[in-house]
């Protein structure tokens, strides 16, 4: 997708999974500012349970530094980020679990979700367009080139 104008800001979900690998640098780091800070994210209620849960669950594995940084990029999400309530659940991935960010990006008809979980990678996009979901899937690193080719 290239977006037509400079002006355009993606509406974008950002997998749990992203998060918390962003405290680790690399690709997740970059693609999560970089939605965070020149698009529109989106997340709700639920991806929000999930996030403070896999904090929680890190807690006794992760140095002080990682768990403040992560700590941070949560509050700076749910600050920055548009908080929906999905009104319809759909079931598409081979984990049950993920389906809800695919119910997220049909809500508020994403254009990107940012993900590393493979069970949500390899949904095949005619299956997404079958469910109405409009959606692309894609990794860290696919987002920012995507992003790159017009900001």
């Amino acid at each position: 997708m290239i977006w037509p104008d400079k002006k355009y800001m993606a509406k974008v979900v950002i997998d749990a999974n992203i998060i918390v690998s962003a405290a680790f640098g690399g690709k997740p780091l970059e693609a999560m500012v970089r939605a965070t800070i020149s698009h529109e994210v989106y997340v709700s209620s639920k991806i929000e349970r999930e996030l403070r849960e896999v904090f929680l669950k890190l807690s006794r594995k992760l140095t002080e530094a990682q768990l403040a940084f992560i700590g941070s990029k949560i509050d700076e999400l749910m600050g920055m980020a548009t908080l929906v309530a999905v009104s319809k659940a759909v079931a598409l991935s081979r984990d049950a679990k993920d389906d809800h960010y695919l119910s997220l990006c049909r809500e508020v008809r994403a254009d990107f979700l940012i993900t590393g979980d493979k069970d949500l990678l390899d949904i095949p996009e005619g299956k997404l367009k079958k469910a109405n979901i409009r959606t692309r899937v894609v990794n860290p690193r696919e987002f920012l080139e995507e992003a790159s080719k017009t900001i």
